[in-house]
């Protein structure tokens, strides 16, 4: 039987080794809240402290989204400055670091939408596989914001540059045979048969020695360090949430209509 967190938005079970994360607000395509980062760091602290549980699977409820994004019904209350946005990424940031560092690997299990934050989680995940016709974007240069460092960081390394450029300033979506074309996804499946390989494979990861597992899951992530500029791009993302496209961004997004972008 699966275990509620943040009010129920967020589910977790295990058997057999695996550990199921499930999102949980399907009325809402399962857009995360700040309740939800909170319940993902809850359960991924139980399941970091199991040492039965080998690894983890990570899924939406429902079959329309994986997670498709922040929770803009927040977005006023929670994220309309850059003040707000570093409250914002302060209760959300034990979330995300918790998921970053997870010692055990990770699979993104994706149906439906899976863009933003929900890609910026699915990219967290060491290995992501999806159904055709799930659906795959930034949408933040639609709403006058911009991706934070580390996504920007994940999303370039797995897709390059050149893929990573076009997602991001163009906005638009791709489907899941483009994501795996670019390298976004390992694998595009038939969504019948979505499940049973994720299934087949965390079996197969939880049937091998978990020291040999978990270090090379660090070593490939050691692997993938480098040097950079980060607190010179955080402030360009801090700003961006105080500007007034952003104002005008997140107010179109809630009238159902086309921003008039200013460029400030």
């Amino acid at each position: 039987m699966a275990k509620t967190y943040a009010d129920g938005k967020m589910l977790a079970e295990t058997a057999g080794g695996i550990g199921w994360i499930t999102f949980n607000q399907p009325e809402k395509r399962n857009a995360m809240s700040v309740g939800m980062w909170t319940g993902l760091e809850d359960i991924l602290a139980d399941f970091a402290a199991d040492p039965n549980l080998r690894v983890v699977v990570m899924r939406g409820a429902g079959d329309k989204a994986f997670v498709s994004g922040a929770d803009i019904s927040q977005f006023e209350s929670q994220r309309a400055s850059g003040n707000a946005q570093v409250e914002y990424d302060r209760l959300t940031s034990a979330g995300r670091a918790r998921l970053g560092a997870f010692a055990k690997p990770v699979i993104a299990c994706i149906q439906g939408f899976c863009l933003g934050g929900g890609l910026g989680i699915a990219m967290q995940a060491d290995m992501r596989f999806a159904a055709a016709g799930s659906s795959f974007g930034i949408p933040a240069s639609k709403l006058g914001i911009a991706y934070g460092y580390d996504m920007i960081d994940r999303l370039v390394s797995l897709v390059g540059q050149a893929h990573a450029r076009t997602l991001l300033f163009s906005g638009d979506r791709i489907d899941a045979a483009e994501a795996e074309r670019i390298g976004l996804i390992n694998k595009c499946l038939p969504a019948d048969g979505l499940m049973a390989y994720v299934e087949k494979l965390a079996a197969s990861i939880a049937a091998n020695a978990p020291i040999s597992v978990g270090t090379m899951k660090r070593g490939v992530n050691e692997v993938m360090k480098r040097d950079s500029d980060k607190p010179g791009y955080d402030a360009l993302v801090a700003a961006c949430f105080d500007s007034e496209d952003y104002r005008e961004g997140r107010t179109a997004f809630m009238e159902k209509r086309t921003p008039a972008w200013t460029g400030r």
